[in-house]
């Protein structure tokens, strides 16, 4: 655990500063030893504020795939240096920001320190370190490049983190659109339209159907907006329940992939994810069945989780990964024919190098066309909603008007 102190030295200077040791005897020990009289001394995750300790809301108990990929690249660096397994783990945590990240770092510093090694040192925090992390690590480990694996390890991260983070960005405008439309659908039902209904009732004149429907919705609106939230809150919150059951998550992966081009987006986002993952795997040295498992761990999506299974099923039973894999129609006749090639000449790690570089721009095409798209067929939507609300009540008035 990391401690920070203040102490009095031999000539009565203050000095505040940190030690690492296993527990606070231990600290205070050493600190005695270096002819230091403590005045004070705690634990580092004492001294962090309340919201950074045990007592946080559960949306800030996280570490972001950033704060992996910079310490994968600080890993890397200190690997190359020739420092030792214990200093790097130890130097990086006192630097740490993340209270929970720097916990799992002294954490693995505590277990190296004891004869662990790193990956099952890793293994121990799978909240911050994946099966694929640790099984790449282990790779290196076995291989003796740990430095080259924790280089491979932050340009994969940082790929799959723009490759991912652009397609859900891209979703965030549509989103906002929508809301401001049925806010102002919202704004319309219970403000204007029941002032222009009081002027059609009063005419006592034919009113059209689709007009009685817009005066109905307004109606309702008004005299029981309470039900709404109820019935709002009460749809969602079922909604979520059934998506967190086994089932409800198979309905929405498969929904992702058949909605009309955003379905294509999903399509070649888990193709970039799959290949990525298997290139950098392979070129590590991880076998074949491993590569497919821990893919099939991480790709975020039970249609090809269900292929990549069954293809672990097909390789062990002596099959090639072109011939298991060509059974599925999710996966592209061009990634078969890449993957035998790959197959054939020895080259796989290197074919699916490329066949993941160009999904990663097939994706950020299709997010930019989206993006593109979006604007005007949401301004053409929205226009068309109030446009075809404000006829069904104007009409009438029209009709009353012409009448005089």
């Amino acid at each position: 655990m990391l401690f920070n102190y203040k102490a009095i030295d031999t000539t009565g200077a203050s000095r505040e500063g940190a030690i690492e040791a296993v527990t606070v005897d231990v600290a205070i020990n050493s600190l005695q030893r270096r002819g230091l009289i403590i005045s004070s001394i705690k634990s580092a995750e004492e001294a962090l504020p309340l919201l950074q300790r045990g007592l946080s809301f559960s949306f800030l108990k996280r570490v972001s795939n950033k704060d992996i990929v910079i310490l994968s690249r600080q890993l890397a660096i200190l690997f190359e240096a020739q420092v030792s397994a214990l200093r790097i783990f130890r130097l990086i945590a006192a630097e740490i920001e993340n209270p929970i990240l720097q916990k799992s770092l002294l954490t693995v510093a505590e277990d190296i320190q004891g004869g662990s090694s790193i990956s099952r040192a890793m293994q121990k925090h799978p909240k911050v370190f994946s099966d694929f992390y640790v099984n790449m690590v282990r790779s290196g480990e076995e291989s003796g490049k740990l430095n080259e694996i924790f280089g491979y390890l932050a340009d994969y991260l940082d790929r799959s983190y723009e490759v991912t983070s652009k397609a859900r960005n891209a979703l965030i405008y549509p989103a906002f659109v929508i809301t401001i439309f049925f806010a102002v659908m919202a704004l319309m039902f219970t403000v204007i339209i029941p002032k222009i209904a009081a002027i059609i009732l009063q005419s006592e004149q034919k009113v059209p159907f689709y007009t009685q429907v817009v005066l109905s919705i307004s109606a309702f609106m008004v005299n029981y907006w309470w039900l709404i939230p109820i019935i709002l809150g009460g749809g969602g919150f079922a909604l979520y329940q059934y998506f967190k059951t086994e089932k409800g998550m198979e309905t929405m992966d498969s929904l992702k992939l058949n909605v009309p081009y955003i379905g294509t987006l999903f399509h070649k986002l888990y193709l970039s994810r799959l290949t990525d993952n298997m290139h950098t795997m392979l070129v590590s040295g991880i076998p074949m069945v491993k590569s497919l498992e821990i893919t099939s761990a991480v790709v975020g999506n039970r249609v090809y989780q269900r292929i990549l299974d069954a293809s672990v099923e097909g390789v062990r039973a002596g099959s090639s990964l072109s011939d298991a894999m060509a059974r599925y129609h999710e996966i592209p006749g061009i990634i078969i024919q890449m993957i035998k090639v790959g197959e054939e000449s020895g080259e796989l790690g290197n074919i699916l190098k490329t066949m993941a570089k160009f999904y990663q721009r097939e994706v950020m095409n299709a997010v930019d066309t989206l993006v593109d798209l979006i604007e005007p067929v949401m301004i053409v939507t929205l226009g068309l909603g109030v446009g075809i609300l404000l006829a069904s009540v104007l009409m009438p008035i029209y009709n009353l008007a012409s009448g005089f």
